[in-house]
């Protein structure tokens, strides 16, 4: 992999930095020995990164609820003096979701972004993104969709970056790569996620496919039964939010603000496994 020409080698340094919002840092792929109770597609990259060639450090500055304005003024300069070799970004999906949203306004904001990141050397990957299927509701934002991810492609062509087009990936069509608020990929989903990732980088993987039996039949009853908790558990919730002016990030830290170096075996749990250790020890404890 070091002769990859996808992935620059700076002296042997390398550093992988994540930004963005839930998408990146890992929401429905739920594991709560990790930082914010969540894994997600790009620690799963991190892991078989370091896996292929040792020494690959990794920081994921994504917090859920983020707007692209956010990525701008919280990550990019923390992510700049990490000096990081490999860098992916995911941002804007929030905003599509926001009423009154400039779209002409976001891709410029969008593409000043991906100029920085850019100019520093660093391999960038990019992601269009998916048409999720969620509500006859959502479906008149499917304009706003097609403008970002045809932006989205351009601006990867203008300035070199690796893309990852999301919205063409079959797979995701299939209700079980979805959490259960059918916004946020599932582990499963994640999973997938990061083997296309990989695919894109060049770098090895046995990330496949699940093989599922054919999704179940609801019945009419059955799927007014689905939608009725959907709407009270997530819809509800999430509208009452926009109201109070808060979201689900707000009191939450990036998950690994700083680069960690990713153990080639038992990938970032061991690095819980072993600060959990250190901080039960007879000396942390003062004993």
């Amino acid at each position: 992999m070091g002769s990859n020409p996808l992935l620059s080698d700076r002296g042997g340094r390398r550093v992988f930095v994540a930004l963005g919002d839930s998408f990146t840092e890992g929401v429905g792929d739920r594991d709560e020995r990790l930082p914010n109770g969540v894994r997600g597609w790009a620690d799963r990259v991190a892991e078989k990164l370091a896996k292929a060639e040792p020494g690959w450090e990794y920081a994921n500055l994504a917090i859920r609820s983020k707007r692209l304005r956010h990525v701008v003024t919280e990550q990019l300069e923390p992510a700049l003096a990490m000096r990081p070799t490999l860098i992916t970004l995911y941002a804007g999906g929030n905003d599509i979701l926001d009423i009154g949203t400039d779209m002409a306004a976001l891709m410029n904001e969008y593409e000043d972004l991906v100029a920085r990141l850019a100019g520093t050397g660093a391999t960038v990957v990019l992601f269009t993104g998916f048409d999720v299927k969620v509500s006859a509701v959502l479906e008149l934002l499917k304009k706003r969709n097609t403008v970002y991810n045809q932006r989205v492609r351009e601006i990867s062509a203008k300035y070199g970056t690796v893309l990852v087009d999301y919205w063409c990936l079959d797979a995701f069509h299939d209700r079980r790569m979805w959490d259960s608020d059918r916004l946020h990929m599932s582990k499963a989903g994640h999973k997938y996620l990061a083997g296309q990732v990989l695919d894109q980088l060049g770098v090895p993987h046995k990330i496949r496919l699940k093989d599922w039996d054919p999704p179940e039949r609801l019945s009419l009853r059955e799927w007014e039964q689905r939608q009725r908790r959907w709407v009270n558990d997530w819809v509800l919730p999430l509208f009452g939010r926009k109201i109070r002016g808060v979201t689900l990030g707000d009191a939450l830290a990036p998950r690994w603000p700083e680069p960690v170096k990713v153990p080639r075996k038992r990938g970032l749990k061991k690095l819980m496994d072993r600060d959990a250790v250190l901080k039960n020890s007879p000396k942390a404890s003062g004993l």
